[in-house]
């Protein structure tokens, strides 16, 4: 696609442009328009391994620096190819949105799904002209910190304990995989994703809660302090053996009242439109629905 470059890495003068590109879009529209996995590939991605498989770096360039960003994920097994992109604020209405698309799309040769964070109007006009119709929606839900919370209550023979680092990865990692079978991104973490994780400044075993009975893991609670103090429930997850124990709210509680303690004002979690259930639990615990994030596909 002319003007668009693909490439499996970029060099670090080039990360630095689409950090300060994506720095510069978030200000101007009060969301952030990469998700965690992308921000985290785009730190590394001068020494991406650049398999067949592994994720590709789309970009703009105008005035001798990247002004147009995407970020995708080729398809693997049963899940097809998914994106992301962003255009530098100063450099919209130009078309480099549409361009990024369509290369989007040319790349993953077959099905295509792209985020649109924060869903705005601009990224609906957009996939809508380019035939892709809306196919999920993440809600992020928040509440105040200081609203009461109930205590955890736990089903007999069930106790909480925090992670311990170094050993409870894979067995982590096997409940996870079991609880988000569906999900095509939280289930398919692997040991690398949670390593990754663990040397982020924001990690803090303290705060990533398991539940196990008889020494088996039934489910657990990770959660995570932003930079702007704002405490996260970043994901809770059950094993479907496990389900019926009231686990997902026991867990959930527990880790707000470790957020609370810890002093945050408020509280935020990210979860699918179509979990209903999950949306209800959230709901019975004071969440509010706060912004929305859309993902197109075609």
């Amino acid at each position: 696609m002319s003007g668009v470059t693909v490439r499996p890495t970029l060099a670090e003068r080039e990360i630095a442009e689409v950090a300060a590109l994506v720095a510069a879009a978030e200000e101007h529209d009060g969301v952030g328009p990469l998700s965690e996995h992308a921000r985290l590939w785009l730190r590394r991605a001068d020494r991406a391994a650049g398999g067949p498989a592994d994720p590709r770096a789309l970009t703009i360039a105008a005035d001798g620096a990247v002004v147009a960003y995407a970020h995708l994920d080729p398809a693997t097994g049963d899940e097809g190819a998914s994106a992301e992109l962003v255009v530098h604020s100063d450099h919209r209405r130009r078309g480099h949105g549409r361009a990024l698309l369509r290369a989007l799309r040319e790349e993953a040769g077959g099905s295509l799904r792209v985020w649109a964070h924060g869903d705005l109007p601009a990224a609906a006009r957009l996939a809508a002209s380019e035939g892709m119709a809306r196919v999920r929606a993440l809600l992020q839900m928040r509440r105040p910190a200081a609203d009461p919370l109930p205590e955890p209550r736990l089903a007999d023979g069930v106790r909480l304990r925090v992670f311990r680092v170094g050993q409870d990865e894979d067995a982590w990692l096997r409940v996870n995989a079991r609880a988000f079978a569906d999900h095509p991104e939280q289930g398919a973490w692997t040991r690398d994703d949670v390593l990754e994780r663990e040397r982020e400044p924001w990690f803090d075993p303290d705060g990533f809660f398991l539940a196990e009975r008889d020494g088996a893991l039934l489910g657990f609670h990770w959660t995570k302090i932003h930079p702007d103090g704002v405490g996260e429930v970043y994901v809770v997850g059950v094993d479907p053996a496990a389900q019926g124990l009231g686990l997902g709210r026991a867990l959930t509680v527990a880790g707000l009242r470790h957020l609370r303690d810890r002093g945050v004002p408020e509280f935020m979690l990210y979860v699918d439109e179509s979990n209903t259930a999950a949306v209800r639990l959230y709901e019975s615990l004071g969440f509010a629905r706060y912004a929305v994030d859309v993902m197109y596909g075609a």
